[in-house]
């Protein structure tokens, strides 16, 4: 079984604690839906516009949100990545 690399959000679901969870490569960040809801007000801007306010908000810790940067920088392009994660916002 391959590990993943870049970002992904997952859905959970209503029965679930945590209905959306991060995963950065291997590792699995839990988003609380008011984190949800505040960004989903931002996923009219650009992709460059939503990655920093993406990275505060889900990054609660210096060390996450460096991990969240990191492996952007390590797939390549921030574009395809972040515009998939609003698609996702719009969507949930």
């Amino acid at each position: 079984m391959g590990t993943q690399t870049g970002l992904r959000l997952e859905q959970r679901g209503d029965g679930n604690y945590y209905r959306v969870i991060l995963h950065i490569g291997s590792t699995l960040v839990p988003i609380s839906d008011d984190i949800v809801e505040e960004l989903r007000t931002h996923i009219a801007l650009t992709p460059d516009q939503f990655f920093p306010i993406f990275v505060n908000k889900v990054g609660y810790s210096s060390y996450l949100q460096e991990q969240i940067r990191r492996e952007v920088q390590n797939t390549g392009d921030l574009t395809p990545q972040m515009s998939v994660i609003q698609q996702f916002f719009r969507q949930e």
